[in-house]
């Protein structure tokens, strides 16, 4: 009996610790206040291959554009909504207006391939000597459950209409609870930008 107290007690910690984690790396890049009111307290696992997403390392935009492996916390027979978006276009210094690189809701737990495609996924293209974009992941509860989305939906090609995003407006509009998880990683302009920016029509 001793023991699984000490057992709870230990598991509780750590859950705390990586809580606390969480909120202070999206403090510390400052995507709290930029795009969020508040961080979320869990961590979403973004893998591009062997690629891992950690809390603002550097990826490339050439490793990051297939879909990438996502996994996060969540709960049987709820539904949720993942969106990826980049809150530095078309630079970080000015008004900071969100570009929409992935949109999917009425996720089935956690299997992002079942959910309804708003924003089809496209990698990071930051423009040339833009510097550092932060790429953001989140997740968020749909707790009203099936949602009738009323957006465009955007194939990989509807670059120009991506623009001007707000995660925040969004979250609002539908009513969903979160973000409840997230991750995000830097990206600056290589070499293959300029074919990614012309398939994005651009």
């Amino acid at each position: 009996m001793k023991c699984s107290i000490i057992v709870g007690i230990f598991i509780c910690g750590i859950h705390v610790i990586a809580a606390a984690d969480v909120k202070s790396q999206f403090e510390t890049a400052s995507i709290v206040p930029d795009i969020l009111d508040a961080a979320p307290v869990e961590k979403i696992e973004v893998k591009y291959g062997d690629k891992v997403v950690d809390f603002g390392n550097e990826l490339t935009p050439t490793d990051t554009q297939q879909i990438p492996e996502i996994h996060y916390k969540h709960e049987g027979g709820v539904l949720y909504t993942l969106v990826m978006t980049d809150p530095d276009a078309p630079t970080r210094k000015g008004y900071n207006r969100e570009f929409r690189h992935w949109l999917v809701g009425n996720i089935p737990e956690e299997n992002v391939a079942k959910g309804e495609v708003l924003a089809e996924y496209v990698g990071p293209a930051p423009p040339k000597g833009s510097g550092k974009h932060r790429y953001v992941f989140l997740v968020y509860k749909q707790n009203q459950g099936s949602i009738t989305f009323d957006e465009r939906r955007l194939s990989n090609r509807d670059g120009p209409l991506r623009k001007r995003f707000s995660i925040k407006k969004f979250a609002e509009k539908y009513n969903l609870e979160g973000p409840i998880a997230g991750n995000f990683m830097r990206s600056e302009y290589d070499d293959n930008v300029p074919k990614f920016s012309k398939l994005l029509g651009f």
